[in-house]
């Protein structure tokens, strides 16, 4: 890993977020790629899944619409340790997501005059679950549990085709979904996959959603900028992202082991630690080489921690840290730190905040209670983690009699006028006059 020493030196929020390491080259080619993999799917529908399916996949005459009895199947041959650690984190999922609902608020805002504001779910949702050099089960949960609790009547689910099943979603991903009462599944990956729900693919009879949610790499994210406006989607999942605020008291072994776990997702995942101890710095640094050498995918590994987007960054103390994390706004932060119940609050943008050399990231990916659909790319600045409320629409119902109406008669003439659209106030006149 490299180191970025910025002590000694006064950083405006600017010189802050350009010191942030980020593979920005990378999410610019993947934008570019990803939006013409999505045209091509709009234009040419199964043809061009299918094609896509070939090159990116390796997968050919596969069945894009998964069969039930496939589903079925996976059910059988899930393994029982498997089955109860799925079933524990979906009842912790539904039970955190719950308090996600927001209940109906009234509001009288005067004799006869009532605003409800209510939360409407959206119909229909696509989810993407990855499928390329892991197998995430928990990303069917993470992403099928909060649509229900929002009270999402249609849920369909897209994961790639594997070479090494016959052309089948891998076992583990549709026994998940057949957990959760998910029957529209479909075998097709990547961007394509986004494009897909976006547009819909009438000959294997997959209509539009209305919302496309779920993590991937940074095709995946990327394809969902390209869909922005046709259908809502939540925050730009992408290559995964760490970012771990120590003090000289953290434990150099467990920063180490937390920079690697998160590291194994992908080559363009990110692992930055932020210190303001060297000694910790030097030690963390031999101990991810000793660590990320004994790991089963170290050469994935050192390819992500030897990349532009991971780095140590010195800096001169606490404040300095925590300024540099609320730019960075990292998907997963980790505070090891002496006094990380009380530090926490001061750390703003993160995807998901993880308090304590005893809450490690991994936790929250599988059975926190958490949703580990999270915001990269800085986007946690301004934007939430999944959710029930990303599938809901907060929607206002007013409703004024003719009394509560004639109180504010007046005044909305006066507004219309001024504004020069008289129509608006004839309106309100044409309910007084014969």
């Amino acid at each position: 890993m490299r180191t970025i020493d910025l002590r000694g030196r006064e950083l405006s929020p600017a010189d802050m977020l350009a010191a942030v390491p980020r593979a920005a080259q990378a999410r610019a080619e993947a934008l570019d790629t990803a939006a013409r993999i999505v045209e091509d799917v709009r234009e040419r529908g199964e043809e061009a899944l299918r094609e896509q399916a070939e090159r990116f996949d390796r997968v050919t005459g596969h069945a894009i619409r998964v069969p039930a009895e496939h589903i079925a199947e996976a059910l059988d041959v899930l393994a029982p340790e498997v089955r109860s650690a799925l079933e524990e984190a979906i009842r912790r999922v539904r039970s955190a997501s719950a308090a996600q609902v927001p209940a109906p608020q009234v509001t009288e805002i005067g004799a006869g005059a009532r605003i409800v504001q209510r939360w409407q779910p959206v119909h229909r949702v696509g989810v993407y679950i990855p499928g390329g050099k892991a197998v995430y089960p928990s990303s069917v949960i993470m992403n099928v549990v909060p649509a229900q609790v929002a009270g999402v009547e249609q849920i369909a689910l897209a994961s790639p085709p594997q070479d090494d099943q016959d052309g089948r979603i891998h076992p583990t991903i549709l026994a998940a979904a057949g957990l959760l009462g998910v029957t529209e599944v479909y075998a097709m990956g990547g961007a394509g996959a986004i494009g897909a729900f976006a547009h819909g693919v009438p000959s294997i009879g997959l209509d539009p959603v209305d919302v496309v949610s779920g993590p991937g790499n940074n095709y995946v994210a990327s394809a969902k900028r390209a869909v922005a406006g046709v259908v809502g989607t939540d925050s730009e999942a992408g290559a995964t992202e760490i970012l771990i605020v120590a003090d000289a008291a953290a434990d150099p072994r467990l920063v180490a082991a937390d920079l690697i776990s998160q590291a194994e997702h992908d080559e363009q995942a990110s692992a930055v630690l932020v210190t303001d101890a060297p000694e910790l710095a030097d030690r963390v640094a031999a101990e991810v080489a000793a660590q990320a050498a004994a790991t089963r995918h170290a050469a994935r590994v050192a390819v992500a921690l030897d990349g532009p987007q991971s780095a140590i960054v010195l800096v001169d103390d606490r404040a300095m840290a925590t300024a540099f994390s609320n730019a960075y706004a990292p998907e997963h932060l980790e505070l090891h730190l002496e006094d990380a119940e009380d530090a926490a609050s001061a750390f703003t943008s993160a995807g998901a905040v993880f308090v304590g050399d005893q809450t490690p990231v991994s936790l929250g990916d599988y059975m926190a209670g958490s949703n580990h659909v999270l915001p990269t790319g800085g986007q946690a600045r301004y934007a939430p983690g999944l959710g029930a409320y990303t599938f809901l629409r907060p929607q206002q119902v007013i409703s004024y009699d003719r009394a509560a109406l004639a109180a504010v008669r007046d005044g909305v003439v006066a507004l219309a006028n001024a504004e020069v659209l008289p129509a608006h106030g004839e309106a309100i006149e044409a309910r007084f006059t014969a």
